[in-house]
């Protein structure tokens, strides 16, 4: 996009921007100004795409009631030659001579319900019906659809001319422009509102630096094919916007034609209401529809298909007990994204507590990897800490891990810098997953720490008081795909994660000092005594080793209950990259207290002068 293009279309979320203080200000509070603009802003590019075409639909409709045709949508989105269409006898600018409101308000909802199916699950999940007797009663809504069919702003796909009809007032606005300017309004409105526009919308340049892990590594691999991109927490849309933007530019360099098809879905109705008004501005209609409604959890919508790129900031810290229920309650669950079989039989649970579901999301993409194509899939998803480190051997989470990194899935997991998302001032990472790796980075993970790795903003926007730039971006970038070992970068075995929980008991004696059994001959357990003890994989000698290293010398009647050994995995940032504080020397402590004497020596002298 051009410095030309960028002006112009800073000026048309400008115009729009001005629309809510000019109409809405008395009406709603500030965080609700988005109820209204965003859906007319659909609403009007919608019209100003079926103005030309408007007398040839109504033409065809009219042909097909005569004929008593019903199925009439796919003639009437053909004669309108868009993926949309509206049936009704109005455009959006007929409806500016209406004097009388309860007029308005009719030939308004007329005109709305004259949307092709698409467009009405759109403004169905925007709830934007709800606005229009708001906006009647407090006799605004002639005034913001004056502003929007205004000669001062054009949505349309064609140039606007000056009197004279040679020299262009406004130049066309084609998919794509439209698509930036949605998007800026959705990011200033996300800003405005930012404590609830965290859990929908990922910021700007954390989108970038995940686009760029996913896809650069295979760059050079891309072919002239078709691609699939998936999010199945896909919020706005953003993710998978970002991530289509960045392999077009990525497979243009490197001279490939590829086609990119974004699928999505989203529990949110307005967010998902924007995601699939996003496509469907950008010309994306077909797209739009792979934009699914409801539970990704509870009620996969792409259950059946595989994709090449995942991308996603799933929800975490909240509770998936409503998706449990509706699965037939945790203990019910056998969905194979989150209970597998091992080679040798044994069936692993991965299902997590019930407050913080955010790992199922990053299983429900695993289950989606492709298997049969050169590339694979590949995996980028942001979790807090617990994804990486809560739970004990044999719980969900570790189960979870176990699964991903005993089947050499994990390439990298980036620590990212507190205070970078919009709604929470935690710590991220960002795992990185692939089921092709290259051949360096087979049974290995790499650690990136890059906590320190940020910019400050000039401005807070709710938590987010930093930034990664692009030259940020391109370190991190760097440093993983060098697979450099560093500071801030380190890599290890698959087996530095796992570690087995042992039960170690200690037997009961009687007055004689035999030890006491039990009807089968073995030992009778001295619960008082009863310790766990957490083996790592990589102790020489494993379990037996440290059982005689570590415990036997100093309790030679321990032994092992085997029917608790436990497996588990967790991966420790602190344990690697931490970096304890310098302490002060003994001289330049003693010298700060003896200053400090001083001072509340000179303090005290000065108040008993005061009082004598």
């Amino acid at each position: 996009m051009t410095v030309a293009d960028t002006t112009i279309n800073n000026k048309i979320v400008s115009f729009i921007w001005g629309i809510a203080d000019d109409c809405l200000r008395d009406v709603y509070v500030r965080g609700k100004y988005r109820d209204v603009i965003l859906p007319m802003t659909v609403i009007r590019r919608l019209d100003a795409l079926l103005e030309d075409t408007k007398e040839a639909v109504l033409a065809m409709k009219k042909t097909l009631d005569e004929a008593h045709i019903s199925d009439q949508q796919q003639a009437l989105c053909h004669t309108a030659g868009q993926a949309f269409c509206n049936s009704s006898p109005f455009r959006l600018r007929d409806l500016t001579s209406r004097a009388k409101k309860q007029t308005l308000k009719a030939d308004f909802e007329a005109y709305l319900d004259g949307f092709s199916p698409n467009v009405q699950e759109i403004l169905e999940k925007f709830k934007f019906r709800n606005q229009i007797n708001t906006m009647i009663e407090a006799d605004i809504l002639g005034a913001v659809i004056e502003k929007f069919v205004s000669s001062e702003i054009n949505l349309s796909s064609k140039p606007v001319y000056e009197d004279d009809n040679k020299t262009i007032k406004f130049p066309a606005l084609d998919n794509h422009g439209m698509g930036m300017i949605f998007e800026e309004l959705i990011r200033r409105f996300n800003e405005e509102n930012n404590e609830e526009a965290g859990e929908h919308w990922t910021p700007r340049d954390v989108v970038e630096l995940m686009t760029d892990l996913v896809f650069m590594p295979v760059a050079d691999k891309i072919l002239d094919a078709p691609y699939t991109c998936y999010d199945g927490a896909c919020g706005t849309g953003g993710m998978l916007t970002g991530a289509e933007e960045r392999l077009m530019t990525l497979a243009e360099q490197k001279g490939k034609k590829i086609s990119i098809y974004l699928f999505g879905q989203e529990i949110n109705p307005e967010t998902y209401a924007i995601a699939k008004a996003d496509l469907l501005l950008k010309g994306n209609g077909d797209q739009a529809e792979h934009i699914e409604y409801g539970s990704t959890l509870s009620f996969d919508k792409h259950a059946s298909r595989t994709f090449d790129f995942m991308l996603s900031n799933p929800p975490y810290g909240k509770s998936w007990k409503t998706d449990a229920d509706k699965m037939g309650g945790k203990k019910e669950i056998l969905d194979t994204r989150f209970n597998v079989r091992l080679e040798n039989g044994e069936n692993l649970s991965m299902l997590p507590r019930s407050s913080d579901g955010q790992i199922l999301f990053l299983l429900n993409n695993v289950a989606k990897m492709k298997k049969d194509t050169p590339l694979g899939s590949r995996i980028a998803e942001v979790h807090n800490g617990s994804s990486i480190f809560t739970g004990d051997a044999g719980s969900g989470e570790s189960n979870a891990r176990r699964y991903m990194i005993e089947n050499d899935l994990v390439e990298a997991i980036i620590a990212v810098p507190e205070n970078m998302f919009y709604n929470t001032g935690i710590g991220t990472f960002i795992w990185i997953l692939s089921n092709k790796k290259e051949e360096r980075r087979r049974g290995k993970i790499q650690l990136i720490d890059a906590t320190a790795m940020k910019s400050p903003l000039r401005k807070n926007l709710g938590n987010k008081n930093c930034e990664f730039t692009p030259e940020i971006r391109a370190e991190i970038v760097r440093i993983f795909m060098n697979m450099e070992e560093s500071e801030v970068s380190k890599i290890f075995d698959n087996s530095e994660f796992g570690y087995w929980s042992v039960t170690v008991l200690r037997p009961q004696y009687d007055e004689d000092g035999n030890i006491l059994l039990d009807k089968k001959g073995k030992p009778v357990a001295d619960k008082n005594l009863t310790d766990t003890e957490i083996i790592p994989f990589n102790y020489s000698g494993g379990i037996e080793a440290f059982m005689r290293d570590e415990v036997l010398s100093y309790a030679p009647d321990a032994y092992i209950d085997e029917s608790k050994t436990k497996t588990g995995y967790e991966i420790s940032f602190t344990k690697y990259f931490y970096k304890p504080v310098e302490l002060r020397e003994m001289s330049e402590i003693l010298e700060s207290i003896h200053n400090l004497e001083k001072e509340a020596g000179g303090v005290w002298a000065e108040v008993m002068e005061g009082i004598l």
